[in-house]
């Protein structure tokens, strides 16, 4: 590597950077109004560190910590190599778009980050304790996305990879799959339009979900959830849902499998096989389940079998 151009760290402004290969710790630090063209970044942490105005395209980073502590920051079609992890931490006003996000434990502490079509293969632990993230046609894999993150915009997110959004507040998502085991765990605030959500343990210990036109696979989901809202909405191979849900106001449009101990509000589906009411631990008063017609629209209320 001893043919790699070597910048000390200084403050740069004003300048344009084209087609360099750059190592050594702290690169650019506290780099001010640069343009950064076709280069690429070699071992050395922290090459932009507390830098602020900064533009890059088609540049590639192969090293830890590239962006932190920085302000205003524009990046299009650039790739983090896996061992750019822990890439953007501590950093404001960041638009990223058309890159490849290969290194995990990204966009921490982050605030007023956009993402747009771009993949993150290897999410393990991305975008934590952010404020003011909208994602738009991102692909990403790895658990513990989005943890304890808040004021969330997501279009078209496809997101392999459990426990994501843990802890998160002010979530608004549209369009998107999302196979996850424990979503949206201790949330508050969160509405889903119009996406498929697959995983085992859905929305526990929540407060405020709002479900609309969405496709749910949850084996025991929905349970221990304060106010709970479903609009035109399906349940495919769920079972034991709505345990211990309060303030439930849910449209469901085909076959509930089966409901556990509910706890407050009104359930409406199309069919329901099995309603487990254990009468030490349930009020099933205090629920009013009634099934709908598909074709009619008739409603009538559902009556457990002694």
């Amino acid at each position: 590597m001893s043919n790699l151009k070597r910048f000390n760290p200084v403050r740069r402004a004003d300048e344009i950077i084209q087609e360099e290969q750059l190592s050594g710790e702290r690169a650019l630090y506290r780099g001010n109004n640069l343009k950064i063209y076709d280069t690429v970044f070699h071992n050395g942490e922290s090459p932009l560190k507390e830098s602020k105005n900064i533009e890059l395209y088609r540049c590639e980073f192969q090293w830890k910590y590239p962006v932190w502590y920085s302000d205003n920051v524009y990046v299009k079609d650039c790739v983090w190599q896996e061992m750019g992890r822990s890439g953007v931490w501590y950093t404001n006003n960041m638009t990223i778009e058309d890159s490849l996000i290969g290194a995990p434990k990204n966009f921490r502490r982050c605030k007023n980050l956009v993402i747009k079509n771009s993949s993150i293969p290897n999410a393990q632990e991305t975008l934590w304790m952010c404020d003011g993230v909208e994602l738009s046609n991102v692909t990403a894999k790895g658990d513990y996305f989005a943890m304890n993150t808040n004021n969330i915009k997501v279009d078209h997110l496809e997101l392999l990879g459990n426990y994501a959004f843990d802890g998160s507040r002010n979530v608004e998502i549209r369009n998107s799959r999302l196979i996850t085991k424990d979503c949206f765990w201790n949330c508050e605030n969160v509405t889903v339009y119009d996406s498929y959500i697959s995983g085992e343990y859905l929305a526990w210990n929540t407060k405020n979900l709002t479900l609309i036109n969405c496709t749910i696979e949850s084996e025991q989901g929905l349970c221990y959830i304060d106010h709970l809202k479903m609009i035109n909405c399906r349940l495919v191979n769920t079972r034991l849902a709505f345990e211990y849900a309060y303030d439930v106001d849910a449209e469901i449009i085909n076959r509930v499998d089966g409901i556990l101990n509910p706890g407050s509000g009104s359930i409406k589906a199309r069919e329901i096989a099995e309603l487990i009411v254990e009468p030490d631990n349930c009020d099933i008063n205090k629920t009013n389940i009634t099934i709908k017609d598909a074709l009619s629209g008739e409603e009538k209320s559902f009556h457990l079998v002694s």
